[in-house]
């Protein structure tokens, strides 16, 4: 696990991450043009759930499976 200390909505948070999720927000943000601590933000305000960490892991699933569907359809 890889630990991570961000600023998001005013207040400082860590979340643990393995390494591969870790790399695949880093893709993400950079497809998205956005600072890391952004797409952070972003999974923040969306979640559903209790958990940072999960919310971030699932966002992950949802990006891959999104480039799946992209892939089948070409």
């Amino acid at each position: 696990m890889d630990k991570r200390s961000l600023s998001i909505a005013g207040h400082r948070t860590s979340i643990a991450l393995e390494p591969e999720f870790w790399a695949a927000l880093e893709a993400m943000a950079a497809e998205k043009a956005q600072p890391m601590a952004a797409l952070i933000r972003d999974i923040d305000e969306q979640r559903d759930t209790a958990n940072l960490s999960s919310a971030a892991r699932l966002a992950v699933l949802r990006w891959y499976q999104g480039q799946a569907e992209g892939f089948k359809a070409t």
